[in-house]
């Protein structure tokens, strides 16, 4: 397996998390119909892979359009909204 570099991860999360819509470029997102994880993984690594493929994790392509993904201030974290939307889209 791959090793990942959790710190790496940590940085592109943080630094695009505040990136506004406005300025992202469509052509510079990942259509999410392209990216496929593997689905044998835990939870864990599944989160990791998708973090660790696609550009920005908050936005990406469908038909065409920019989606932007967003957490609410609550006592869920992030691996918990992140599993929960990776389990939905892949079931």
């Amino acid at each position: 397996m791959k090793k990942i570099n959790i710190e790496k991860i940590k940085d592109k999360v943080n630094r695009l998390e505040s990136i506004p819509l406005s300025e992202i470029k469509i052509n510079e997102v990942d259509e999410i119909t392209n990216i496929s994880i593997n689905r044998r993984k835990s939870s864990n690594e599944r989160i990791l892979d998708f973090l660790n493929t696609v550009k920005n994790p908050y936005v990406f392509k469908m038909n065409g359009k920019l989606i932007k993904i967003s957490f609410s201030k609550t006592n869920k974290s992030a691996d918990d909204c992140l599993t929960n939307a990776l389990k939905s889209l892949y079931k």
